[in-house]
């Protein structure tokens, strides 16, 4: 996961799209539920893994997050 925020932190024009995807992404509520951290549920991520990669264990390349958040800015 490291490597995805390095390749993000490394383009400043995708951070808007970022903040915005990861906003929309974050359960609400999320301080009230282990891991009692700001990220998408384990069960969306498991999804998305599984529908990318055909394996939920596959950790998401850097190149696809970029390719995301290109797709989500140009879908706006």
């Amino acid at each position: 996961m490291l490597r995805v925020v390095v390749a993000v932190a490394r383009r400043p024009a995708l951070w808007p799209v970022a903040f915005v995807q990861w906003r929309r992404l974050t359960p609400a509520g999320w301080w009230r539920r282990r891991p009692f951290l700001p990220v998408p549920s384990a069960e969306y991520v498991r999804f998305r893994l599984l529908t990318q990669y055909g394996d939920t264990r596959h950790a998401p390349a850097s190149v696809d997050v970029l390719h995301y958040l290109v797709w989500c800015r140009r879908q706006r």
